[in-house]
């Protein structure tokens, strides 16, 4: 090779590496969820083209990625400085102003990031659909719309036309699963339209998961997932849904061992740039293992090299690690400083969870101490579960149920009654339930006695509806005068069959008890005897009983004594 063919073939390797840093590249590292990768190749990019507004804005996405929600806004407003009006920056900057609460701004700059490329442009087209689609506070049916004009040709010219992609599919079955409801089926289908284009994409196959887990079909979303990593073994997204799968607190989906070697399989597919995350997943696959000492030990010392948002995590790992050894003081030590630090106003979701868990397990001899402790506790809960966006029936029953196990019943009835409301959910005859019964327990008898009317009323084959229905209004109406609860009770009574009363024994002797006592009050021996006969064939040394017959024989006698008195007083005149 002589020395000009030799230049030309320098050449050509330089410009194939300058090349290999193209935004392209940066696009292949986020569909693999290498944020920080993505942030490498795509910097190198805008350094070999300046004037890339693409680099910048898919820069500012691998920021997002990585939780650095200040450095991807420099990176689109760096981007709009080196490529002025730049529509699919200014869309950049209204998916910051959603993130920041500003859903007027953002909506306006995604109106000027359309109008100038007349919703044509598919990154652009893109970039509006998905911070609508992803971002709370987004405008869903929006995301939709846009989705629709880019691919709609309907009446173009043909040089006009525009050739749909894979991702253009993607981000309209995005649009269609965020909108919910029986869009799930039509979110499918445009999935399957990404798939014919490009049969391996994973991701399509992922989201269809995600659809089918929004819509409760759980095996099918796993397989979903596992199909995604056999069709790509180091596609990570897949991995990390089926960790989170198992990682949540569900009984049907619950699996520490799961969760653990499928955030491993993860982490050994995921991005090796990504020292800070892969650290702390390595931390938690210990935790998850219940190697507690290891976990902490981990934790403990990345936190001294972690960014502010890692520091929290590792802390909180950390603290709930002391916590299922047993160690809360431990824990609140931990947590304590990390409120100090993050201000109480700004703590996260999960900070306020393991807040409550911690103040819920504190024990001291001290009273005023242990009050202060399980005031925190309900306080913390109440806080996460205003700002949990998990807003299911399930997620409303497990905060239920941890106010139950702090015997704050009035809390627990309320959080039952929020999962009653939930649509759709089949665990509403036993929610409705509690929430009479611990508004009972509460001593709330007036909203109790609301909950149960409403109760029997829904599920009059639910006998025991009808005994707590009459409890209620026994609470009410102590002295069995007014009459409150004898509908429900007689109910209740004509409800239980022969062969079943032995084991409604007490619920039966409360109802008697009731009725024989407002029979009592009315002087109605005739109604009153047959409940006296059942509560004495239960008990033949039943107190109330007792004490029944000898107040109705004190005022025979009394009465008997005044007529014969009275006969007296009327011969002797």
């Amino acid at each position: 090779m002589n020395r000009r063919n030799s230049l030309f073939v320098a050449m050509l390797c330089i410009a194939n590496g300058a090349m290999a840093q193209s935004v392209e590249d940066g696009l292949k590292d986020l569909y693999y969820g290498k944020y920080q990768t993505a942030k490498q190749n795509l910097e190198k990019a805008i350094t070999a083209k300046p004037t890339d507004d693409r680099a910048y804005y898919y820069l500012g996405i691998a920021e997002l990625g990585l939780e650095n929600k200040d450095a991807a806004a420099a990176a689109f407003s760096k981007g709009l400085t080196a490529v002025p009006n730049s529509p699919l920056l200014t869309a950049g900057l209204g998916r910051i102003d959603l993130l920041n609460g500003k859903s007027a701004e953002a909506k306006q700059k995604f109106e000027a990031a359309s109008t100038a490329t007349e919703g044509r442009d598919g990154d652009v087209a893109r970039a509006i659909a998905d911070a609508n689609s992803e971002i709370i506070g987004g405008d869903r049916g929006y995301a939709l719309s846009t989705m629709e004009k880019l691919l709609n040709n309907e009446g173009r010219k043909k040089k006009q036309m525009y050739t749909a992609t894979a991702a253009d599919y993607i981000e309209l079955g995005d649009a269609y699963r965020f909108l919910g409801g029986e869009n799930g089926g039509k979110a499918i289908s445009t999935y399957e339209k990404a798939l014919e284009l490009e049969p391996n994409n994973a991701e399509a196959v992922m989201k269809q998961g995600l659809v089918n887990y929004n819509a409760k079909l759980l095996k099918q979303a796993v397989e979903d997932w596992a199909k995604a990593t056999n069709m790509d073994a180091n596609y990570a997204p897949a991995y990390f849904e089926l960790y989170q799968f198992y990682i949540t607190q569900r009984k049907e989906q619950f699996s520490l061992p799961h969760a653990a070697q499928y955030l491993q399989k993860y982490v050994e597919v995921g991005d090796p740039s990504d020292k800070a995350k892969n650290e702390y997943y390595l931390a938690a696959i210990a935790f998850y293992q219940k190697d507690y000492d290891a976990a902490i030990t981990k934790a403990k010392s990345l936190m001294a090299s972690a960014n502010e948002v890692y520091k929290g995590k590792l802390t909180l790992l950390a603290a709930d690690a002391h916590l299922q050894k047993g160690d809360s003081l431990s824990a609140k030590a931990l947590m304590d400083e990390h409120v100090k630090t993050t201000g109480e106003d700004k703590l996260s979701s999960n900070d306020l969870k393991l807040l409550s868990a911690i103040y819920g397990k504190l024990k001291t001899s001290d009273s005023a101490t242990q009050a202060g402790y399980k005031d925190l506790a309900g306080k913390y809960l109440e806080r996460y579960a205003e700002t949990d966006t998990a807003k299911d029936a399930e997620s409303f029953r497990n905060v239920a149920e941890a106010f139950k196990d702090m015997r704050n019943y009035a809390k627990a009835a309320k959080w039952y009654g929020k999962a009653v409301e939930v649509k759709e959910n089949p665990g509403a005859v036993s929610d409705h339930f509690y929430k009479g019964f611990y508004e009972y327990y509460a001593g709330n008898y007036a909203a109790s006695d609301s909950s149960w009317t409403a109760f029997t009323a829904k599920y009059p084959e639910q006998v025991t509806g009808f005994y707590w229905h009459g409890m209620a209004n026994a609470a009410l109406d102590q002295l069995a005068k007014e009459g409150r609860a004898k509908a429900p009770f007689e109910k209740y009574v004509s409800l239980v069959k022969p062969e079943d009363e032995a084991k409604n024994k007490r619920f039966l002797t409360n109802a008697y008890t009731y009725l024989m006592l407002y029979y009592y009050n009315l002087d109605d021996k005739t109604n009153m005897q047959p409940y006296m006969d059942k509560l004495l064939a239960f008990d033949p040394n039943n107190d109330t009983v007792r004490q029944v017959k000898e107040n109705l024989a004190s005022t025979e006698k009394a009465a008997s004594a005044a007529a014969t008195k009275a006969a007296a007083s009327k011969g002797t005149k």
